[in-house]
């Protein structure tokens, strides 16, 4: 298995050879996202930071439109994470704003079943990787109790062959995972991912990973062909202030392809 060990690489030559096959045009699937008919839509993240700056963002992403909020928990204190769950539900409703959490690990064995339980007063949709990834037993015991719908994310990372995707999946159990091309090794490594995933019915959704605009259009065009219902998690690009400009716009929670703006890969131009 080629460059195995160096996943954004594979994933940078695998986009680029398909995009040598459609043309060279960064259009490497022929949908109505490219056509610009349709948009993704994705989740409003919100930083980690003080209780004042997660606050502000969150208010923001609401006002922008969004109906489905990733929220990092763990950075600060708990109970101030919890202080702004509850805001969100004092005024939405589950069926108005869908909640995703992302743990980045930060629970431990001890704290992390008392933990999903306090979150889980709060409706929330998923949790991703609640504990440091590796620790197959104690993960396998979360997704069991299933309080609060667990996502893998790093767990994912360095497993390379079908057979141990599958295997993994199968002892764990998860109720979802999170593809990140850039860090699994691309499209067939990611479509290995969701094969092993339907075997045990769990769903999936993509995420970004930091990339340019280059990456962000490879994953968003592969996300959508593969006809996913879920919000994806596909708005980091916007962070840079030196990226690459691109047809990607952002426009009410939702991802598009705008063919009328071109690409530009010298933004000081």
């Amino acid at each position: 298995m080629y460059l195995q060990e160096w996943p954004s690489i594979r994933f940078a030559l695998e986009t680029a050879l398909l995009d040598l096959k459609q043309g060279g045009k960064r259009k490497l699937f022929d949908t109505d996202f490219t056509t610009g008919g349709k948009g993704i839509p994705i989740n409003g993240l919100i930083w980690m930071g003080d209780f004042n700056f997660m606050e502000r963002q969150l208010w923001e992403k609401l006002e922008q439109g969004f109906n489905c909020i990733k929220i990092k928990v763990g950075a600060i204190d708990f109970n101030k994470e919890c202080n702004l769950l509850e805001k969100i539900r004092t005024r939405f409703s589950p069926e108005q704003i869908e909640i995703r959490l992302d743990a980045n690990g930060a629970f431990t064995e001890t704290d992390a079943e008392i933990k999903l339980k306090q979150l889980s007063e709060f409706t929330i949709h998923s949790i991703e990787q609640p504990v440091k990834a590796g620790q197959v037993e104690l993960m396998k015991h979360l997704c069991t109790l299933n309080i609060i719908p667990v996502a893998l994310d790093e767990e994912l990372i360095g497993v390379y062959t079908k057979d141990t995707k599958v295997e993994l999946l199968q002892k764990i159990k998860p109720q979802y995972i999170i593809l990140k091309p850039t860090l699994l090794g691309g499209f067939k490594q990611s479509a290995e991912w969701i094969d092993a995933a339907d075997r045990i019915k769990a769903g999936w959704w993509f995420t970004s990973a930091l990339e340019s605009n280059v990456g962000l259009n490879a994953v968003a065009q592969f996300a959508y062909s593969l006809n996913s219902p879920m919000p994806q998690g596909l708005g980091t690009g916007k962070l840079y202030h030196n990226n690459i400009d691109s047809p990607l716009v952002i426009q009410s929670g939702a991802l598009y392809y705008d063919p009328s703006q071109n690409w530009n890969f010298n933004p000081l131009l």
